[in-house]
């Protein structure tokens, strides 16, 4: 049968499936998005552009990722649906061509104590399997190695029902590996007790000096002056061994005080259940100040710190333990697991056949956290501590090595934290996902990852209300040439300063040795802007936040979570809320208490919350708008007050921007309120409405939030991490300029930076290297930007030369 001839040939039909290869989105409305309509291809890599606020995770994150995720809880039973939060449908007519999304954000891992960088990962559970085999002394299975498995022992008697029935006696052993006196957390917590009382006064004299323990209440203080277990009248100090073992340690037991019949019990343990059990980020500050004074954490003396039991850290492979292996730099470890499969001196084959299959898997999970940038980090890294970067590029581990094809990853700014040096990398592994058949979405303000993008949607034009709608839709070149705010400044370069501010004094830090600090002195200057760089595990945050000395002139504002219940919002931290309740209460002759959500006006049914929170124990909770207020927080007699013709709800309702030009003129003219929305637009958060939760808002929000409350302070050293995190482009001249102003107002800033257009604005800059983790700690370079180009001589001075073009 002869060949056909290349006329004859016809290209074949395309299948059916084959044409679903766009996700479709036709009337999104979520928040801000003004009626959205984009088709985004899938199996490439699509970044998100446009200014903070202008909708950008509106679309990604709470319509396209949400949808995605309330379709995949619905092909589950309705008896596990039961226990899974009820997620409500975006606000868009026509979703099309979805695919199951994996989001990777920035939220911060949990706190537990017992979470670690080891048990986020799978990186953990296999060193547990590894030593469980190869270990000596063989302690038992993979458990006994785990921190968070405690040893468990039980006897009994079992009756096995088969022919006679018949009583056997059995026993039960489980070996973990949790210290029993840290219980796996690593630190013990002690109770001060000069916070809880003075022991030089009797109890009749006002001994206790805990928060709301007045001396009539009898519900605390006079259970235990009536208790007949202490004498109310002797000094705590003259107690007797007897009576300070009850007073302090006491089982619980009922007792008469004044007629009523109440449980008495030691004070450790009611201070323990009264205050500590609780939420701290939800307690009142005086409260929450009490805490933190009265319970201090200690390394546990028993583990040293490492969490295990003295069996698991006995066992021990070539001389190193579990416990060590955890604590060492993951890519010393990923050096460590290469010997382990690598041939003995004595013999020609690898070093232990019978675990090379979970050999590879453990150093291609390590060798992926070097690659990721994250080499730097230890297995025992409580979470916790991870900053929201590095929580994110942690999250990326789980999903580098997975078999799943044809899903959507999204991301929220992957380059938050990197240096300008390991963006590439980041850039190469979104690369990777992508050519594997999914779908990559990056929210993204960095021109460098900007340009590896298939495909760009540009969202704007401003933000808040100003924005929500898409400004160019198509190719990197198309952005460039399109002629929107991110396509004009996409190509934006800083240049070098030429001319630098002189140091008006120094700050001395002398042999700093926090974290991997390698005996470290430096001179900061004072009175100019300076920018401490190097790349992400060198030692900035450590130079900065952990050895500078602390004092009235210092002003540190990072990206730590702001601390207020979710009640909190822009209004009430800065204290905006104050005189705008003074001007309602004034124009209206009522009570200023009425236009408090947390006092006299709240609505009844949700009490000012604005929604009903609904616990689910084991499932993420799930907040639902008050039917009552529709979400507005106060009692609808309240909404009846008006000033300059709005009502509270919807002074809360406006933007920043809006409310500045409310409240600078006019009827509700109020001087007070107008200085402080001043300084929110000052620092970029122009966009933001008054009534936003806290707990929405990002790291780089969080930040310039508290730089905008410190502005009016009186300390002469702000220090800052990272303010450029989650900036548009053209906002960071914004920022410059902001910075500028503070410092030739006399102030003195420290600024830890990765942004390139921060450095070229420096006044002096200080370079920590050459590498991070213990490669790091080093001061490599102290000088102005413009001899840090010259030289070239560090990987910081490479990159700012290619920005400018030097």
């Amino acid at each position: 049968m002869g060949k056909a001839t290349g006329t004859d040939a016809q290209p074949p039909a395309l299948h059916g499936a084959d044409s679903h290869d766009l996700i479709r989105v036709h009337g999104a409305r979520e928040n801000n998005l003004k009626d959205v309509s984009i088709e985004i291809p899938k199996r490439r890599l699509t970044v998100f552009t446009g200014v903070s606020g202008s909708g950008k995770s509106s679309l990604v994150f709470d319509t396209i990722a949400a949808e995605s995720q309330r379709l995949i809880n619905e092909t589950y039973s309705a008896f596990v649906q039961g226990f899974m939060p009820t997620l409500a449908r975006p606000e868009v007519d026509v979703l099309e061509g979805l695919t199951t999304a994996i989001i990777v954000d920035q939220q911060r891992m949990g706190a537990d104590p017992r979470s670690t960088v080891g048990t986020a990962t799978d990186a953990n559970a296999m060193l547990r399997i590894l030593f469980s085999r190869l270990g000596t002394p063989h302690i038992g299975p993979p458990s006994a190695y785990a921190f968070n498995v405690p040893s468990v022992r039980a006897s009994g008697a079992i009756t096995v029902e088969r022919g006679a029935r018949q009583t056997v006696k059995a026993t039960f052993n489980r070996t973990g590996g949790m210290c029993t006196r840290c219980e796996g957390r690593g630190s013990v917590s002690d109770i001060d007790l000069t916070q809880l009382y003075d022991d030089s006064k009797s109890l009749s004299e006002g001994a206790f000096t805990i928060p709301g323990w007045k001396s009539d209440s009898q519900w605390t203080v006079q259970v235990y002056a009536q208790s007949g277990f202490v004498d109310p009248d002797k000094p705590i100090r003259k107690y007797t061994k007897k009576e300070m073992q009850a007073f302090l340690y006491g089982a619980p037991v009922k007792v008469k005080v004044n007629g009523v019949n109440l449980t008495y019990e030691g004070l450790i343990p009611k201070v323990q259940k009264s205050f500590l059990s609780k939420d701290k980020e939800a307690m009142q500050p005086h409260i929450r100040a009490f805490v933190e004074r009265a319970v201090t954490f200690t390394t546990c003396p028993e583990c040293e710190g490492t969490r295990l039991s003295e069996g698991a850290r006995s066992s021990k492979i070539k001389g190193i333990s579990i416990a060590d292996a955890c604590a060492m730099q993951i890519s010393d470890l990923a050096a460590w697991v290469r010997g382990l499969d690598e041939p003995s001196p004595s013999s020609s084959s690898r070093g232990y056949p019978m675990v090379a299959p979970l050999l590879d898997a453990l150093r291609q999970t390590l060798d992926s956290f070097v690659e990721i940038g994250l080499g730097y980090l230890a297995l025992d890294r409580p979470a916790g501590t991870l900053s929201g970067g590095e929580a994110q590029r942690v999250k990326m581990i789980r999903h580098l090595g997975s078999s799943l094809t044809d899903v959507t990853y999204v991301f929220d700014e992957p380059t938050a934290g990197l240096h300008p040096h390991d963006i590439q990398r980041m850039n190469d592994l979104l690369l990777r996902l992508r050519d594997k058949g999914n779908t990559v979405l990056v929210v993204e303000h960095k021109p460098e990852m900007i340009a590896i993008a298939d495909h760009v949607v540009d969202l704007g034009p401003g933000a808040g209300q100003a924005g929500g709608s898409v400004c160019f839709e198509g190719t990197v070149e198309g952005l460039r040439a399109g002629g929107t705010l991110t396509g004009r400044h996409l190509d934006d370069r800083a240049a070098v300063k030429e001319k630098v501010r002189t140091a008006t004094g120094t700050l001395e830090i002398r042999g700093a040795t926090a974290n991997n600090l390698q005996d470290v002195d430096v001179d900061i200057p004072l009175g100019v802007l300076a920018v401490v760089t190097g790349v992400a595990g060198s030692g900035k945050s450590s130079l900065v936040h952990g050895s500078i000395p602390a004092g009235e002139e210092v002003v540190s504002i990072d990206q730590t979570a702001i601390r207020g219940s979710r009640r909190s919002n822009p209004a009430t931290y800065t204290g905006l809320l104050e005189p705008i309740r003074k001007a309602f209460a004034k124009a209206n002759g009522v009570k200023p208490a009425l236009f408090s959500a947390n006092s006299e006006g709240a609505c009844p049914t949700c009490n000012g919350a604005g929604v009903i929170y609904t616990d689910l124990a084991m499932m993420a909770g799930v907040a639902t708008p008050c039917e009552e207020c529709e979400g507005k927080r106060y009692q609808a007699s309240v909404l009846e007050y008006h000033l300059g013709g709005r009502d509270i709800s919807e002074v809360l309702a406006m933007s920043v921007t809006e409310a500045e030009e409310f409240f600078g003129a006019g009827e509700a003219h109020t001087p007070a309120a107008h200085r402080v929305l001043g300084r929110l637009a000052d620092v970029g958060l122009g966009y933001l409405s008054l009534g936003q939760p806290l707990t929405t808002l990002s790291g780089g929000e969080r930040q310039r939030l508290k730089l905008a409350t410190h502005m009016s302070d009186k300390g002469g050293v702000y220090v800052l991490d990272e303010p450029t995190n989650g900036l548009h482009l053209a906002d960071v001249e914004q920022l410059l300029g902001l910075l500028d102003r503070l410092v030739d107002s006399g102030k003195s800033v420290i600024v830890v930076e990765h942004h390139q257009a921060v450095m070229a604005h420096a006044d002096w800059i200080i370079d920590l290297g050459p590498g991070a983790g213990h490669d790091g700690g080093k001061i490599v370079f102290q000088g102005t930007p413009a001899d840090l180009v010259a030289a070239r001589s560090t990987l910081t001075g490479e990159h700012l030369a290619a920005y400018v073009g030097a």
